[in-house]
């Protein structure tokens, strides 16, 4: 199971049966509260399991918030599966959007293989501008696993950092990392004064830095 992250500027919805105003409520029960909820939990789970299903099919990492919303926006989203768009040998990054010149790939690649060979963990990187991207197809050229981090950098929604992050990586990296990370390199004006290419190189060393810190309490608790 992954776990997502989107960009923190993306709304999520809330469920009206919260909300007594709309529904012209009295103040409820205790009991009836806690059946709403029980009932807007398990829907909000069924939709998040079929979010998860999805996050490849946009490769826009589907952003789940921390609190378990789901960006309308980005559910909505049609499924795109294109091999085509796969490059013909393997390679940890894949820039279908021409944000990277041939060095900068080269030298992101070059950290990818550094970070596996230190930390065992998997950093892959898609650049793309939705819908035109691989989708679904990356999932089994990168033979996507809970040691995988998969980083899509797409400016579509205005913050261009997203994050699929596997389970076992979920146990050693702080969730608040991510969000904290596509906060101060992947908002719009850093990427629109920058680039969107040192965005990108900015944020794998962000993550090569946090990957390689001994795990506690206080891991990753500073951006570099």
């Amino acid at each position: 199971m992954a776990i997502l992250f989107r960009p923190p500027q993306c709304r999520a919805f809330s469920l009206p049966v919260f909300n007594n105003h709309a529904t012209g409520e009295t103040t409820p029960s205790p009991n009836s509260v806690k059946l709403k909820k029980s009932g807007a939990e398990s829907w909000s789970s069924r939709f998040r399991s079929k979010s998860l299903s999805l996050v490849f099919s946009g490769a826009l990492a589907l952003g789940l918030s921390l609190s378990g919303g789901v960006g309308v926006a980005e559910a909505a989203k049609v499924g795109v599966n294109k091999p085509e768009l796969l490059p013909k040998e393997f390679t940890s990054v894949i820039d279908v959007a021409g944000f990277l010149s041939d060095g900068q790939e080269k030298r992101i690649a070059e950290e990818i293989d550094d970070i596996e060979k230190d930390t065992g963990f998997k950093l892959r990187v898609l650049a793309q501008n939705y819908p035109v991207t691989p989708g679904l197809a990356v999932k089994d050229y990168w033979q996507v696993d809970d040691n995988t981090i998969v980083f899509v950098a797409d400016p579509t929604f205005g913050n261009i950092l997203n994050f699929n992050v596997g389970a076992t990586v979920d146990l050693d990296i702080p969730r608040s990392f991510w969000s904290r990370l596509a906060g101060k390199y992947g908002n719009m004006f850093y990427w629109k004064e920058k680039g969107e290419d040192a965005s990108i190189e900015a944020a794998v060393m962000a993550i090569s830095s946090c990957l390689r810190e001994p795990v506690g309490a206080n891991n990753c608790a500073e951006i570099y």
